[in-house]
């Protein structure tokens, strides 16, 4: 077993999307290998509605999946393909855009005002960028939740962990993406597949990742290609961590443990053209996808 090094931990930007709705960008919009096959996160987190009421209107995807996550309030979606839904609390949709989808998504808040969630987006191999769109929403009942002996608890969105599987399927990218809970002052190791990307994103708590052997109130990097590196005194809350290689991670949660999303995805390793919401192979297909948004044929008839 190699406990994975942590490379970097980086906090969240605060940035504007859709018609002015305040969030943070864990990743996006840089390097599109970092993470591969993974290209941006937002967080969304907001208990002032007139910070996210406006949404996101109606925009077009190609060539990508998105996975939104919702922890509190709901978002209404609806698309060119009359599909619609509400996503609660707890749930989950997976949608895959493919060959090309119009939608809208407009956030509500809970009793207490809040909204709260995650999207992320993930990258389609060339040989599936242009499939048929398709939705995959997934109710909070649905997704598999285990607690282990020392308090540690995991929601499994997708993927198989600790013999369980999560409901979201035939995702090109066959990620395993967990919530995971580590209670105060304990110190666990997690599996990941050694040849898969792998980024935490804490957003409660804080905790030490790597070979930390005590709570800091910090994300350590302990050691980096056998090196020792430098403590970085950052927050947990909206942190991302980005690990190396290795077969598992260790977490140390702090004197308030710890909540983050764990999420890890095998690479496409293909080039990437991208701009805005399409995401393509070439700059040739990137010209042809906006020149079919100008002239109306964007949206293909299913196959």
């Amino acid at each position: 077993m190699s406990i994975r090094p942590v490379l970097e931990t980086r906090r969240a930007q605060p940035t504007l999307e859709g018609a002015g709705v305040h969030l943070h960008r864990a990743f996006g919009f840089r390097d599109p290998d970092e993470l591969d096959p993974f290209l941006m996160m937002d967080h969304f987190r907001n208990d002032d509605p007139a910070k996210y009421k406006a949404g996101f209107p109606w925009h077009p995807h190609r060539g990508i999946e998105t996975i939104t996550y919702v922890l509190s309030g709901a978002v209404e979606h609806q698309d060119s393909l009359g599909n619609t839904g509400n996503l609660g609390a707890g749930d989950v949709q997976w949608m895959t855009a493919g060959s090309g989808i119009m939608h809208q998504e407009m956030p509500s808040p809970d009793a207490h005002g809040v909204n709260h969630g995650f999207q992320l987006w993930a990258n389609l191999p060339g040989a599936q960028k242009m499939v048929d769109p398709r939705y995959q929403d997934v109710n909070a009942r649905e997704i598999p939740e285990i607690t282990d002996d020392d308090g540690t608890h995991v929601r499994i969105i997708t993927g198989t962990f600790w013999g369980r599987t999560g409901p979201v399927d035939g995702i090109a990218a066959d990620p395993v993406f967990l919530d995971v809970t580590v209670p105060a002052g304990v110190k666990k190791t997690l599996p990941i597949d050694t040849y898969r990307r792998a980024f935490a994103y804490v957003f409660e708590g804080e905790a030490a990742f790597a070979d930390a052997s005590t709570p800091t109130g910090v994300l350590l990097e302990k050691e980096v290609a056998g090196q020792e590196v430098n403590i970085r005194d950052m927050s947990g809350d909206r942190t991302l961590v980005r690990f190396g290689t290795g077969d598992e991670i260790t977490v140390q949660a702090g004197e308030r443990g710890v909540r983050f999303l764990l999420i890890s995805g095998t690479p496409i390793q293909e080039p990437v053209a991208w701009h805005g919401p399409i995401v393509m192979n070439t700059q040739e297909e990137l010209r042809q996808a906006f020149a079919e948004l100008r002239n109306g044929t964007f949206i293909r008839p299913a196959h």
